[in-house]
């Protein structure tokens, strides 16, 4: 495993942990295993462990009336690992209204393309007639996925793939959701913020779990919109 600096020296404002390297994915392995991930938007690339850690314990995951009823109603098609490339494409190009560009750089794109291709990296595809309209994408490594990012050109199309994929993952007896940084539309779905320490005692509770590599695909029969 390629080494990296203990995230516990990380900077105490930022989270930055180390500057550098490449995003081969020895690397980005190397990285969520240590509780660490690429964040940045020009070179060099800078890699952050920070604190608070924003995490979803599954079996706190909360789901308001309006989404249930979406959900229920079925408008869309979700899937597991079909559409990988094309999602964290969609991620790069979303335009966001609180950030002046996207840190998903044609570099990084390769990055988790390749990690995909090993089985380590994973895509929500939320589809309706034939068209991607939501989705995300992340990093499982023993009962942990680190969720990376997500977009919507529809209303509630991620929040229905992320309501699939924690289902999902909570009947595949993982543990927790990595949502890295605080955001309110996280913390509406249960996302707490926990300190560096706890998440990393939580991190190798979860890799002493086998990770599940490969293609994913949903349970035959479940249903995720209950």
């Amino acid at each position: 495993m390629i080494p990296f600096p203990d995230p516990r020296g990380a900077d105490p404002e930022t989270g930055l942990v180390a500057i550098g390297g490449d995003l081969l994915p020895e690397r980005l392995l190397s990285a969520y295993a240590h509780g660490i991930f690429p964040w940045y938007n020009e070179d060099p690339i800078l890699w952050f462990s920070p604190d608070p850690r924003m995490m979803l314990q599954l079996p706190d995951l909360v789901v308001n009336r309006t989404l249930a009823k979406n959900l229920r109603r079925k408008k869309f098609e979700v899937k597991l690992d079909t559409a990988f490339r094309q999602v964290i494409r969609a991620c790069a190009n979303v335009e966001r209204p609180d950030q002046g560009g996207t840190w998903i750089t044609d570099d990084m794109i390769e990055g988790y393309v390749g990690l995909h291709e090993l089985g380590y990296a994973h895509s929500v595809e939320v589809w309706r007639d034939g068209q991607l309209v939501g989705g995300m994408y992340g990093v499982s490594l023993g009962a942990g996925f680190f969720g990376e990012s997500m977009f919507a050109t529809e209303s509630d199309a991620s929040k229905i793939g992320f309501v699939h994929l924690v289902r999902q993952l909570k009947a595949w007896n993982f543990d927790f959701l990595d949502c890295q940084v605080h955001t309110e539309h996280l913390s509406r779905f249960g996302a707490k913020e926990l300190t560096r320490r706890v998440f990393l005692e939580a991190l190798d509770t979860a890799l002493a779990s086998e990770t599940r590599r490969g293609k994913w695909t949903f349970d035959e029969g479940a249903d995720f919109s209950a």
